[in-house]
């Protein structure tokens, strides 16, 4: 097994034949020249010395140079052996509120803001863990299965907003039951569910669906975002305030974090509540309930340990080179004494 680690350097492998047409090419024109200027023959007498052979040595000799130098270059490296690399972890599911309760600025930038900054914080700190995430408002839809490309996550999380969900409102009990559907019975590895919102809970199931999670073996920890006193819904238009949120009454909608139904949640499968306003606060607390969860090994693969192996082409390159100056094109004696290549008359 063997891979190349820079492929853009043998494009100059094109100078290759490039050189050797144009060492073509000058022979046919001094062998023109020669015959233009007087007999071939004759000539040969006058330079007994110039060897036919030597001119295509040294191009041969320096193109080979070349070649491993360009070779070298692109670093070629061979498998020696094969490792068995074991990940063990737990999965991760984070369930963000993408109600329009979320656009509540009462938390800098926004709560929804502030979740995704936490939910990406977090997963800087994992390791060979796999997540998948899950947008819910007044219904759940599942944003990313369970993974372990955590680049993909960050890029479908930076697209969540309340308009991926139509239905509005806040029900925790489905982002709950959409979350059990990511756990795979047969999958003996640990489950956690993180959910972020403001604990604005428009149903009454949320604590039912909590205890049909710990059934299933998910754990599960809530993140409240915003404060007790609230703030108001903005209602922008090219991300300029034009308005806020008003009720059926026409008052201004005021919003609040409410933390006891997210511990009442939480209690449930074992788990715990933590606020969101403070970011070390929040990765810390997940930090130590990761390291408080057995981690299961669910994958094993078999990679090769590839080595490099550019120092022997550089030196074979750097000694064709050196050779190449020391080549002559006059005639060796030893070999002249062979004839070899059938010079002597």
């Amino acid at each position: 097994m063997y891979e190349l680690e820079e492929k853009g350097y043998l494009y100059f492998l094109a100078v290759i034949p490039v050189m050797t047409l144009l060492f073509l090419y000058v022979q046919y024109w001094k062998r023109k020249k020669q015959r233009e200027f007087g007999d071939i023959e004759l000539l040969k007498k006058l330079s007994p010395e110039k060897s036919v052979f030597k001119p295509i040595l040294k191009l041969i000799v320096l193109l080979l140079g070349l070649s491993f130098l360009i070779i070298g270059l692109v670093n070629p490296k061979m498998g020696t052996k094969m490792e068995t690399v074991k990940r063990e972890g737990i999965d991760i599911i984070f369930a963000i509120d993408v109600s329009k309760s979320m656009l509540a600025e009462d938390v800098a930038p926004s709560r929804l803001e502030k979740s995704k900054q936490l939910v990406s914080q977090i997963i800087n700190t994992l390791g060979s863990d796999r997540i998948g995430i899950v947008a819910y408002s007044g219904s759940a839809f599942p944003v990313l299965p369970i993974t372990s490309d955590y680049s993909v996550a960050k890029m479908f999380l930076q697209g969540m907003n309340p308009g991926i969900i139509s239905a509005q409102g806040t029900s925790i009990d489905q982002a709950i039951y959409m979350a059990s559907t990511f756990i795979d019975k047969k999958d003996k590895t640990n489950k956690l569910l993180i959910i972020i919102t403001d604990g604005e809970d428009h149903s009454e199931s949320s604590i039912e669906a909590a205890e049909e999670a710990k059934k299933l073996g998910l754990k599960i920890i809530t993140i409240g975002v915003g404060t007790e006193k609230g703030g108001p819904i903005p209602l922008k238009r090219n991300g300029v305030v034009e308005s806020f949120q008003r009720d059926q009454n026409n008052e201004t909608v005021i919003t609040k974090r409410n933390p006891e139904v997210l511990k009442e949640i939480a209690k449930v499968t074992g788990g715990g509540y933590v606020s969101g306003n403070a970011t070390k606060e929040v990765l810390d607390y997940v930090k130590n309930a990761l390291d408080n969860i057995q981690k299961t090994e669910f994958e094993s693969t078999q990679m090769a340990d590839f080595k490099s192996q550019f120092q022997w082409f550089l030196g074979f390159a750097f000694f064709l080179l050196f050779l190449d100056i020391f080549l002559l094109e006059k005639k060796t004696k030893w070999v002249e004494k062979m004839n070899l290549f059938n010079e002597k008359e």
